[in-house]
């Protein structure tokens, strides 16, 4: 399976309203529960005003639209980083998923992963 490393750093925050969500950034989750409002997004494009905020996280994109009848893809990844004591925030879009690790946990993820026959570009 083939993961992209994304080339930019990535911040989880939580925001009090939606107003300054920017909807015509490039790279954003956004979700909207009964009990919060959690914004994904590049570092460099975080809204003025969050609630919280966790910055230095970086992101691996799976390459391709996964069927919704594949199954254990974001478990085989999660399990090789947890295996090695990396945390990770996963989301997913219609298409495919992407899974974040904290930045100081970049490299060695990088070295799991291809170990375990991932290719990362």
């Amino acid at each position: 399976m083939k993961l992209e490393i994304l080339p930019y750093g990535i911040t989880v925050c939580q925001l009090a309203d939606l107003s300054q969500v920017e909807l015509k950034n490039g790279f954003y989750f956004l979700s909207r529960t009964d009990e919060e409002i959690s914004l994904v997004c590049k570092t460099s494009e975080v809204p003025e005003l969050t609630v919280k905020r966790e910055d230095g996280w970086r992101g691996f994109r799976i390459e391709g639209v996964l069927d919704f009848s594949l199954v254990g893809i974001l478990a085989g990844i999660s399990a090789v980083l947890s295996q090695n004591s990396i945390g990770i925030f996963a989301v997913s879009t219609y298409n495919t998923d992407y899974v974040l690790v904290k930045e100081k946990d970049l490299e060695k993820a990088i070295k799991v992963l291809s170990e375990a026959g991932y290719t990362l570009k």
